[in-house]
């Protein structure tokens, strides 16, 4: 179904938004952007899994070296992805296009790194494919907002998370047969990884709106936002709030790589075996990210925000215990996937209730932007403090300033309201 705003332009309604129907909880839109988000996760999560013991092992590179490789690959990502959701939104909302580059940009990373087999050739091409991932981030997550009614977008953003995580379960599984079936494995790794991102690209191509928005929200048209225009988002005290809170509990989130290497010591696991520890992490995420969805549209979704933190710092005190093996290794996988049910999606609906509508693209780079470039500080000082005083260390001073963060934000984020924005996306 098309409506046609004030200059002609058609802009894309889900069929179910129509007059008579009740709007679906979850748009076709949106699962259309599941699946390319699905595919793609596996063409990365075979990168990643294989990640940390390529550039520990194959590379020789230290702990330290890692966390900075990991922690600049992650502070490119973050600061193109505020540039990726202005851009959307000064385009008229063409969310699509710029998604579509950053989805391109990856899927082209991935068999350059085929020939980065140095430490300076591996960070560019991982510095461009996560440029890729900044660039698409906050334009899919408008699109998910914008296609979905209010009341209904952390069922949204939890299926697409769902639709996600599958990827994310299903990618360390290929990583892992490519590994077993070949001689050369992590350049096999690294070729089928590519060809799989290519057809997520075709996905997004073929089958998402070029333009999407609600009936509710169609509206004249205005000027296109400005970049201090985007900036000057900041002025909400709730979308402030949110930013903060996101980027200090950022700061005490340690990578998932790291997780996984203490892990894998401290349960003395097989190397062979290390590629399927973000499966545990990636089926308790698909499990839980549909439910706990629904629940932070029913109750609280800073709430549940705050509370997959206390998940994670469980998680961390699991490593910690004196007490290793196999179902301790499988307990923290549980609470890491928990934590990352109760927050990604999560935040992404806390965002879309307190940002217009014309700048959703903006409100979620600016709330994303500060905690990625939190948890880049966070891999570059974890990587240090690993170096210096040892994984278990590092960990035990990181969980107890998570403890504190967490106690910050409650006391920052008490009694604000979560849909202030509502009347914004809908007013002329």
């Amino acid at each position: 179904m098309y409506l046609a705003d004030s200059r002609g332009t058609k802009a894309t309604v889900a069929p179910d938004t129509r007059p008579g129907r009740r709007p679906a909880a979850v748009p076709s839109t949106v699962l259309a952007l599941g699946a390319v988000s699905l595919i793609t996760d596996v063409s990365s999560e075979m990168v990643t899994a294989v990640l940390p013991l390529y550039v520990v092992t194959a590379l020789g590179l230290s702990p330290l070296g890692f966390g900075l490789l990991d922690g600049i690959n992650n502070g490119v990502g973050a600061l193109v992805r505020l540039a990726g959701g202005h851009l959307a939104d000064r385009g008229g909302r063409r969310h699509k296009v710029v998604a579509g580059l950053g989805y391109g940009l990856s899927a082209l990373c991935k068999p350059l790194l085929l020939l980065a087999h140095t430490l300076p050739v591996l960070s560019a091409v991982l510095a461009a494919d996560r440029t890729g991932k900044g660039l698409r981030t906050a334009p899919r997550d408008a699109m998910i907002s914008l296609a979905t009614e209010p009341a209904h977008r952390g069922r949204a953003f939890g299926v697409h998370r769902a639709m996600d995580t599958t990827g994310a379960l299903l990618g360390p599984l290929v990583a892992f047969a490519v590994l077993r079936a070949t001689v050369d494995g992590y350049d096999a790794v690294f070729a089928v990884s590519g060809c799989v991102a290519a057809l997520g690209v075709l996905i997004l191509l073929l089958f998402v709106p070029r333009r999407v928005t609600r009936a509710d929200a169609v509206r004249r048209p205005e000027r296109p936002p400005a970049l201090r225009d985007s900036l000057a988002l900041l002025r909400r005290p709730e979308l402030r709030r949110l930013t903060v809170c996101a980027a200090l509990l950022g700061l005490t989130t340690v990578s998932d790589s790291f997780l996984y290497l203490l892990l894998q010591r401290e349960g003395n696991l097989p190397a062979h075996l290390f590629p399927l520890l973000p499966l545990g992490t990636a089926a308790f995420f698909l499990l839980l990210a549909v439910p706990l969805g629904a629940l932070a549209d029913r109750v609280s979704r800073r709430r549940l925000f705050l509370a997959g933190h206390g998940v994670l710092l469980l998680g961390y005190g699991l490593v910690l215990a004196p007490w290793h093996g196999v179902p301790a290794v499988i307990a923290v996988l549980v609470l890491h996937g928990t934590f990352y049910a109760a927050t990604d999606g999560v935040l992404a609906a806390a965002t879309a209730g307190v940002v217009p509508a014309r700048h959703q693209g903006a409100g979620q780079a600016l709330v994303g932007t500060g905690q990625a470039l939190a948890r880049f500080a966070c891999s570059l000082a974890f990587g240090a403090a690993w170096s210096l005083w040892g994984g278990r260390t590092a960990l035990a001073v990181t969980a107890a300033a998570l403890a504190v963060s967490a106690v910050v934000s409650a006391f920052v984020l008490r009694g604000t309201d979560e849909t202030s924005a509502t009347t914004d996306e809908v007013s002329p």
